[in-house]
């Protein structure tokens, strides 16, 4: 496949659409197989631990377990990401790829054993959840930087949003088929896991070589992992789009409770558990279908703070689920959560457009390090705020509580960073004034 990347890129000025580069199908391939393996191992995780905590626990202790699930994986992505996205710059992101992939296919065997044998147990849970925080902290970085180097820049928002709608396909169907294989036995969900992270380490190799822009020899790894950093600190267009998704899916994150809804509130066991968590992939997934025939190219900036406040709202509406008949909860619970994942999407895949394209090539790992470390803080540390207040308050006021937070970070953002809210498409000045001098005078590395 290396020699077939090398001609889509020769060609790259012929090129009309992603689909003709078969390193980017391939690709497509990978992301698909991973998200499906590591949404439904997450999901079956949540739900023995809740399960195994609930033997002795009530529910509001069950729930914090959850949350120490979230902060175990944060504080190892929050250590590892910084030198994760050095890797990502100074190694070729394909072998990072597919170190993680090889990683994640032993933790489903060990879970598939442990759950066969009857040793599962919350101990194993919490060594596995460190394991999976050290993955996903390089293999963000590595996945999340290699799109640029395989399509010319022309079509980077196209091939995006097909490699989201790839993304949320395999977040609808992933937890739904975990759900369904645990219960007919709680190893075949595990079992499907590693079979997928196999197709994914096989379908690296067929990603081929990609070109990459050549490591920064002469300057110190610290003094690198520095210039990430600083690149985003003065870069307010991308430091606004990052954090906004650090603090509202901080606040409105309601994944971590949704073990805590299907069993104790809304009554619907494990496989409604599975059509809940894949209620947002189905939202965002309609999202990214669209957006990769019709991707949107002005106002991009209102728009996405629009779309956030959304995702708030939808939130909210899950949590008042408590207080509806229980028909008519599931009912709106499914739709609020399919809602949160279409704004969920639009918020993005804005953000992203916008972060690949104003991102030289030779940082682009490092930034999409410090991005990963607050999608990470978003994601695992927000689980861990979700179910540590849900046994100080609750699950209910906790989500809904959360889902207002949200709203009021976004109104706050788009006073803050005049410069995301005034973002009219998703091209990138020739320089950047509010950026570090060594940033904006950095080449940009080609594609073509």
């Amino acid at each position: 496949m290396a020699t077939s990347s090398e001609s889509d890129s020769r060609d790259a000025s012929a090129l009309t659409h992603p689909f003709q580069i078969g390193a980017f199908r391939a690709f497509l391939m990978v992301r698909l197989c991973t998200i499906l393996g590591s949404t439904g191992m997450s999901l079956i995780i949540a739900w023995q631990a809740y399960n195994i905590a609930r033997l002795t626990m009530a529910p509001a202790q069950a729930a914090a377990q959850l949350g120490i699930i979230g902060l175990i994986q944060f504080a190892v992505l929050f250590v590892l990401t910084p030198f994760a996205g050095l890797a990502a710059d100074n190694f070729k992101r394909t072998r990072v790829a597919q170190m993680t992939l090889t990683v994640l296919l032993a933790c489903a065997a060990v879970l598939a054993l442990a759950s066969y044998e009857g040793w599962i147990s919350l101990s194993l849970i919490f060594s596995i959840a460190a394991v999976l925080g050290l993955v996903r902290a390089f293999q963000g970085p590595a996945l999340g930087s290699l799109a640029p180097n395989i399509v010319p820049k022309n079509l980077l928002p196209r091939a995006i949003a097909f490699s989201s709608m790839f993304w949320q396909a395999g977040g609808i169907v992933g937890p739904a088929l975990a759900g369904y294989a645990y219960a007919m036995e709680p190893y075949y969900a595990y079992l499907i896991s590693g079979a997928l992270f196999l197709v994914s380490v096989v379908g690296m190799i067929f990603v081929g070589d990609v070109p990459q822009a050549p490591p920064q020899k002469d300057r110190h790894p610290i003094r690198q992992v520095i210039d990430g950093f600083s690149y985003v600190r003065t870069n307010k267009l991308v430091l606004g789009a990052i954090t906004l998704d650090l603090f509202a899916v901080l606040l409105a994150g309601t994944t971590a409770l949704l073990p805590v809804y299907a069993r104790d509130i809304l009554h619907v066991g494990s496989a409604g558990l599975g059509h809940l968590a894949a209620a947002p992939g189905v939202g965002a997934a309609i999202t990214a279908l669209w957006f990769s025939f019709r991707p949107i190219k002005y106002n991009v900036g209102l728009k996405m703070f629009l779309s956030v406040s959304i995702f708030g709202l939808a939130t909210v509406f899950f949590g008042l689920t408590a207080f509806m008949p229980q028909q008519v909860g599931i009912l709106v619970a499914l739709a609020a959560m399919a809602v949160w994942g279409s704004a969920d999407m639009f918020s993005v895949f804005v953000r992203q457009s916008l972060i690949q394209l104003h991102t030289p090539d030779d940082m682009r790992g490092r930034v999409s390090s410090v991005a990963m470390m607050t999608v990470s803080a978003s994601n695992e540390l927000g689980e861990a705020e979700s179910g540590f207040l849900a046994a100080l308050i609750g699950p209910v006021a906790a989500v809904v509580v959360g889902g207002l937070g949200a709203i009021g970070i976004t109104l706050l953002w788009a006073r803050l960073f005049p410069q995301l809210r005034n973002a009219r498409t998703f091209d990138p000045p020739e320089l950047y004034p509010e950026a570090s001098l060594q940033a904006a005078e950095r080449p940009q590395a080609t594609t073509s």
